[in-house]
């Protein structure tokens, strides 16, 4: 039964953050989004524009339909498991834009609401984008084009918010297209925050002759794992080995000092992490 819940573990996990994050991303824009009239990008946008010249059509309704050709290409050309976390995404998401219709704060300057905007549903994003899945959208798209012909996901999809905010700048007018740009910046920037804030890891690469006296420190001092990589020389054409490990944003300059002091001629290289999941095998220290 243990072994049962634990196998379900990360399903409950990817639909818990789907689930909060639509709900999260609604809130922002029916409360603040729509009565200002803003645009939002991809496929939401679209579902925003179609509601705006026909209001009949909830954004909900659009947004299901829109993204039905979609699904449909996702299923038959992507993961069969992300696109079962993406259908989840995209009926829920739809549910929670038909139903969900918070109170609008009294927000009388635009680049304010654009921002609080940005703000939430930024978190809402981030949160649906840290599980298995998506809320469907340009998302599918990117990644079958990306599957196909090569092109880059991000290009894809920042061809997809242009478009969009050209259509809204074309139909509506040129200030709501640039207030939506405001959106879609702090959106952007909130999201980014919360795929990588809860998780600021920095990979560090170390080659020194004193490999082993730096390993044994930082794994009686740092309570971090370490990994020995074997590295030879091009020019010398020695072995020696190579230690990688994991450290926190805070520890690093500690790590750095005591680094250099073991081996004043160590040659460091620090990365930054997306993500780091999972700990060091047989012990409770991160890897």
């Amino acid at each position: 039964m243990e072994r049962f819940f634990e196998s379900f573990k990360p399903v409950f996990s990817s639909i818990s953050l789907i689930v909060a994050g639509s709900v999260i991303y609604t809130i922002g824009m029916q409360g603040v989004l729509v009565p200002h009239g803003f645009l939002s990008g991809g496929i939401v946008g679209l579902a925003m524009l179609v509601h705006y010249f026909v209001p009949v059509t909830g954004i909900g309704l659009a947004y299901f339909l829109l993204n039905i050709p979609l699904a449909i290409i996702g299923w038959m050309n992507i993961s069969r498991r992300f696109m079962i976390y993406s259908l989840f995404g995209m009926v829920f998401f739809s549910l929670a834009a038909a139903m969900i219709h918070p109170p609008v704060p009294d927000i009388k300057d635009p680049i304010l609401a654009a921002l609080l905007s940005g703000i939430i549903c930024g978190i809402g994003s981030g949160l649906i984008l840290r599980s298995f899945g998506s809320a469907g959208g340009m998302d599918i798209l990117g990644i079958y084009l990306n599957k196909k012909f090569g092109f880059r996901i991000g290009s894809i999809i920042f061809i997809g918010n242009a478009s969009i905010l050209a259509a809204g700048a074309f139909f509506c007018n040129i200030q709501i297209a640039l207030y939506s740009m405001i959106f879609l910046f702090t959106c952007g920037k909130v999201t980014d925050s919360i795929l990588t804030g809860f998780n600021r890891r920095k990979a560090l690469i170390v080659m020194s002759d004193q490999a082993e006296t730096i390993a044994e420190k930082i794994l009686s001092c740092k309570d971090r794992g370490v990994t020995f990589l074997n590295g030879e020389g091009a020019f010398s054409k020695k072995e020696k080995k190579v230690i990688f490990t994991i450290t926190s944003l805070t520890e690093l300059p500690k790590l750095k000092e005591m680094i250099l002091t073991l081996d004043p001629d160590a040659f460091m290289v620090i990365n930054d992490t997306l993500e780091v999941v999972g700990k060091r095998h047989g012990s409770g220290r991160v890897y």
